[in-house]
């Protein structure tokens, strides 16, 4: 089921190249197909929309919008050990985002200038949230809550509509936890295109975030640019690096954790411990059984898991930064004795007992990662991601005059005679 090698070999090599590519790939014929879908919902709008959601979805909502009253009423139907559940998550990631808030700030000098930055909200951010068996209200709070303590004047939510044409209740408690301002009944790439572009119901974003199949990826990433984005997210990956103090139930449980998003998901395991190696793939086949997605969690582990053997605990931190993964979890001793090491992750979870579902769900960080080694130069989705910055300076005449020779000088430089004049003039 998994593949056991060692760190170096030519399997280990052969693996890491798959894993690359992997994320690399692309579907020519369904960015044609989004194209189309793009392009129809951007000139007839919720036309398009509507025979889009009959198509895909097989049936069209009498009406698109849910309304606050329709949200709470539906919001009462769930289950209330899910809905304390969900509001003791919602706090915790309030209070672990609050603190990412930035301030604008001004700096007056004594011979007059004046200069500084505003920070302040986006206008309006769309959430895309999938619905139906792959129903995820986790995603409403780490998406809204962030854009909510950013100052977002107004967030819009897009939704699959189930097989009824009505919402899943479970989503619209999160979007009401999260205060999520308006839902759309509307999944696929229609759904992405009408928050881009606007249509007659549902308003135009600046920016959209949350995820999706590979038709609702392929969407964000061709409408980048029209709108902003949270990031071209590509299939889960969970690397776990352990020595010889780790449990290989837990270790097989984590694995099993990620593998069972889809089988494109990557779970790896990098080991010093050999026995630690054969216990764990020995708990992945008996826990397997019990498991409901137990055919994805296979194929997962078939294409795109492995267990690496290292030959010491350097070896595994320097692989662990090569790979840069989406979640890293440290099943080791000394996991403090790491973190410093680490440069590439998304989000590192430390120790035995802080497995990666705790962070996915409750703990307070964002799970919404940079994917497919991109953790190098990527961010979680944090308060910063719903923020735009201006800078602002002025100079009085008096100011101006002892820089004025070295502007021009630097203008002149490049050739820009214009700008030079523009300073030449006020001299």
């Amino acid at each position: 089921m998994i593949p056991v090698v060692r760190h170096g070999g030519e399997e280990a090599r052969a693996f890491i190249e798959k894993f690359r590519a992997r994320s690399e790939e692309k579907n020519q014929s369904v960015d044609e197909a989004v194209r189309e879908i793009l392009e129809n919902v951007r000139t007839r709008g919720d036309e398009a929309v509507s025979a889009y959601t009959q198509k895909f979805d097989g049936v069209c909502p009498e009406k698109t919008e849910i309304s606050r009253a329709e949200m709470e009423t539906l919001s009462k139907t769930c289950d209330p050990a899910f809905l304390a559940a969900l509001k003791e998550a919602a706090g915790n990631i309030r209070d672990f985002h609050a603190r990412q808030k930035q301030q604008s700030w001004c700096e007056m000098r004594p011979d007059g200038v004046c200069m500084g930055q505003r920070v302040r909200g986006l206008k309006r951010v769309g959430i895309y949230v999938p619905g139906g068996t792959a129903a995820y209200p986790s995603s409403v709070l780490m998406n809204a809550i962030p854009a909510k303590i950013a100052g977002v004047e107004e967030i819009i939510m897009v939704t699959p509509p189930g097989k009824a044409g009505r919402p899943n209740p479970d989503i619209l408690a999160a979007a009401l936890e999260a205060g999520v301002d308006r839902v759309f009944l509307i999944g696929g790439a229609q759904g992405v295109a009408a928050l881009a572009y606007g249509t007659e119901t549902v308003p135009r974003v600046d920016k959209i975030v949350g995820p999706g199949n590979l038709y609702v990826a392929t969407a964000k990433r061709l409408l980048y640019g029209t709108v902003d984005i949270d990031m071209v997210a590509g299939p889960s990956e969970i690397l776990i690096v352990a020595d010889d103090s780790a449990n290989p139930r837990f270790l097989a449980a984590d694995l099993m954790s990620q593998a069972e998003h889809d089988r494109m998901a990557s779970a790896v395991l990098l080991t010093t411990s050999a026995q630690i190696a054969d216990e764990t793939v020995r708990e992945l086949y008996e826990q397997i059984k019990t498991l409901s997605r137990k055919e994805i969690i296979e194929s997962s582990l078939d294409h795109f898991g492995a267990v690496i053997l290292c030959d010491s605990e350097a070896e595994a931190v320097e692989f662990a930064n090569a790979l840069a993964p989406e979640h890293l979890e440290l099943c080791v001793k000394a996991p403090f004795d790491y973190l410093g090491r680490i440069d590439n992750a998304g989000s590192v979870f430390l120790g035995h007992y802080s497995p990666e579902p705790l962070g996915d769900y409750y703990a307070g960080p964002n799970h919404v990662l940079p994917t497919g080694g991109t953790a190098r130069f990527f961010s979680p989705l944090s308060v910063d991601s719903f923020l735009k910055k201006s800078s602002f300076l002025y100079y009085t005449k008096e100011a101006l005059s002892p820089a004025a020779q070295k502007i021009v000088t630097l203008a002149e430089a490049e050739g820009l005679t214009a700008h030079a004049n523009s300073i030449k003039v006020r001299q």
